[in-house]
Order: structure tokens, then sequence, then C-alpha cells
């Protein structure tokens, strides 16, 4: 059998001068990068006792990808829900996420869910993505019988604007009296507004290898063109964050948005809602999409499914 192409990653942009054109291309070279078996030196090796298939859901005018993580082998009974939303923003595709994904079902158990969102450009700013992830979040816990889920253990996770689309869906969720258990923010990215660039941390660690400042400036201008409320997709400028699910924030310290969790972090916690703040010293942006390079993303991968286990044993009997 011969062995699979080479898929070799595209040279970085010139983010500032980025066409549409130019964005989308490069979006399709660097997607097939990710999704790519040369990558998996980098993303890690999924776990063998998960099952992975890609599925559609049905949503409201529109068919939506999703990975589905399932154990290989389990006993009888319906099992927790998780809900993930892969990093990228305007890139990215839930395989970068196979890792995390297939050791959470495989090990806690549980049915994980990546939701293949509208990724971020000029004709789909950030309400779409957002919108998607709620949107599949509740159609899932609607159709629990389906999936053989269990609706009342259900816990949300999103890294970077995966982190911010999943901290909105924690939010839609209290405000619609669909019950979470848990949301877990990896790096998340909480804030679009213009404010967003005041953080310590983005002047600090401006240009780190896996996140810089032209890339989160590119991205605000596609997330939030002239006519969209940029406080309405920032979780950090929420106006009531009390009543939300139990979160882990996980912070790798050496990331331009390392304040935007702390942040977020404090704001959760001086509204009552229950939050553990989990600092990763010396990590950097997206650390727990690369396991292949940074041994730290193994500690945290340990501890978002310690935290998830607790969170959806709580209340049995």
């Amino acid at each position: 059998m011969s062995a699979e192409p080479t898929v070799p990653r595209p040279p970085e942009p010139d983010w500032p001068a980025m066409t549409t054109e130019e964005l989308l291309a490069y979006r399709e070279a660097e997607n097939r990068f990710r999704a790519s078996a040369a990558a998996r030196a980098i993303t890690g090796e999924p776990d063998p006792d998960a099952v992975i298939e890609w599925r559609q859901l049905a949503l409201p005018g529109r068919e939506l990808p999703v990975r589905v993580y399932r154990p290989a082998a389990r006993a009888g009974g319906a099992l927790p829900l998780v809900v993930h939303v892969h990093g990228g923003g305007f890139v990215g595709t839930a395989v970068q996420s196979d890792w995390v994904n297939s050791h959470l079902a495989a090990r806690l158990p549980a049915v994980v869910v990546s939701v293949e969102h509208r990724l971020v450009a000029p004709d789909h700013p950030l309400p779409d993505a957002v919108d998607d992830g709620w949107d599949a979040l509740r159609h899932l816990v609607r159709d629990a019988g389906a999936w053989d889920i269990d609706p009342a253990r259900v816990a949300v996770f999103g890294e970077s604007c995966g982190g911010l689309i999943s901290a909105l869906a924690a939010i839609r969720a209290r405000d619609a009296g669909l019950p979470l258990r848990a949301q877990v923010l990896v790096n998340p990215a909480v804030d679009a507004t213009g404010a967003m660039f005041d953080h310590p941390s983005v002047t600090e660690y401006a240009h780190t290898p896996t996140l810089t400042l032209p890339v989160l400036r590119l991205f605000q201008r596609l997330a939030v063109p002239p006519g969209t409320d940029a406080r309405a997709v920032s979780p950090l400028h929420a106006g009531d964050l009390g009543g939300l699910a139990p979160a882990l924030v996980v912070v790798p310290t050496h990331d331009p948005v390392a304040d935007h969790g702390r942040r977020y972090a404090g704001r959760l916690d001086a509204a009552g809602t229950a939050v553990r703040l989990s600092e990763y010293a010396g990590a950097g942006h997206a650390f727990l999409s690369m396991p292949g390079l940074v041994p730290q993303a193994e500690t945290a991968a340990a501890e978002i499914l310690g935290f998830l286990r607790t969170s959806f044993a709580a209340g049995r009997a």
C-alpha cells in the first residue's frame, strides 16, 4: 500500500493585507494540513478506544457537519454529552481536536460532538458561528434519545474562538432553561470588541509562535464588521454572568489572550458562578491541540477529564 502523500503547510500570509480570495485559499490549504496524517505529529493520535465519524445536523435553514466521538466499548444506558467547538475563528476544523475529544469520549465515557461551525469571513461574521454553537447544542439536547445521550448530563467545551462560542452557549442555555453541568473554556478569546487589544497580555505576547497581534486584528475585523454589535458576541461584556454552569477556565500564560481568560474567570466568580482558573506556566495559545509539541497538553487534558467526570457525577445516586 502506498503511503499517503505529504500535505504541506501553507506559508504564513501577510495578515494585514489579506484579501477575501487569499483568506479562502489559505483556509483551504491550512485545514487540509490540519486534517492530514502529517499533522498528527503535532495534533496527536486519536484514542484507539474511541470511534469517530462525521454526521450532519439538520438545523434551521442549513445542514451543519459535526464530528462525533463515542467510546468503542461501553455498557448500556445513555451517555453524557460534551459539545465541543474548535479554535481558529476564521480557520480550523474539528479534526485538529481529535486527540483530546477522542480521549474524553473513551475515558469519561461520553458522546463528544465537535461543531464544524461556519468559519468567520466577510460573508459570515462571528454571530453566525455563535448561532451554530447554540443551535447544535439545543438540537442535540432536544433529540437526545436518537443520539443515545442523557440530556441531564451535558457540558460545553471550547478552545480559543471556540471558547467564546461555548461561553455564549452557556449563557443562552441558562436563559433558555437548558441545564448544563459544566463549561470548559481553554485559552478563550472572550472579547471581540475593540478593547480586546487593551489587555496587558496582548502587548506582552503580541508575537508568539501560535498567535500574533496581526492575526487577532484580522479576526476582529472579520468577526464584527460595521453594523455588528461586538459586545453581543463578547462574553466578557455580558451583563449577567450569574447562575451559569460551573466553569473550568484553562489559561496558558504565554498567550496574547491570557488576560481574556483571567478576566472572564474573575467576572464569573464575582457573579457567584463556580469557576476554577487553571494557569499553565510557559504554555502558549492552542497548546491543548498540540500534544506532540507541548507536554502540558497531557496534564491539561487530564484536568479537563477530571473536571467533567466530577461534574457529570454530581447529584447522581
